[in-house]
């Protein structure tokens, strides 16, 4: 498993994109999972960039498929209250051809603590097939602006495939706003 530093992806980060687009600041946290689930439902690895206006999640995973027969999705988990045990909102999403998604804020991990859809700030979604990567980018404002954030990630699938990044509710560590 790789967990990797917020200094040393943002010094890659930087050189990568300084040419492009000018200077990147932005927090980092990124981590590698195995390989242990079924299509789709499988996450490879996550990636939290916690910027300046948004908070950015980045998944690989292991064969995602347009087809909605394939019924994978997945739900991000962020925690913005360090006082607050659990995340206060969830991210929920198709990976599949024609789904949709929402932010949802929450008080906890199941359906049933899920609240109402978050009606301040951006957020979008985007699939790449060929890269097998679910994008989703939230605006700060979304996110009640906070300082710093934690992230956790659960993909799931046909017949109760099921695939926590890292271990089963497990945070990320508090990535600051960069």
């Amino acid at each position: 498993m790789r967990k990797t530093t917020a200094a040393a992806v943002a010094l890659s980060t930087a050189a990568l994109t300084f040419g492009i687009s000018g200077t990147a600041h932005a927090e980092q946290y990124g981590i590698d999972d195995p390989d242990d689930t079924t299509h789709g439902v499988d996450v490879l690895s996550m990636t939290v960039r916690n910027g300046k206006s948004n908070v950015n999640v980045i998944t690989t995973h292991d064969d995602l498929r347009r087809a909605p027969s394939s019924a994978a999705g997945g739900s991000i988990f962020i925690d913005t209250v360090k006082g607050d045990k659990g995340p206060e909102y969830v991210f929920v999403g198709g990976f599949f051809e024609g789904t949709d998604y929402t932010l949802l804020e929450t008080e906890g991990f199941s359906q049933e603590s899920y609240g109402e859809p978050v009606e301040n700030g951006d957020y979008v979604m985007r699939i790449d097939y060929r890269n097998d990567e679910v994008r989703v980018r939230m605006s700060r404002a979304a996110l009640g602006n906070p300082g710093a954030v934690r992230v956790v990630m659960r993909a799931a699938g046909p017949s109760g495939a099921v695939d926590w990044v890292s271990e089963k509710r497990e945070f990320s560590p508090w990535i600051s706003r960069g």
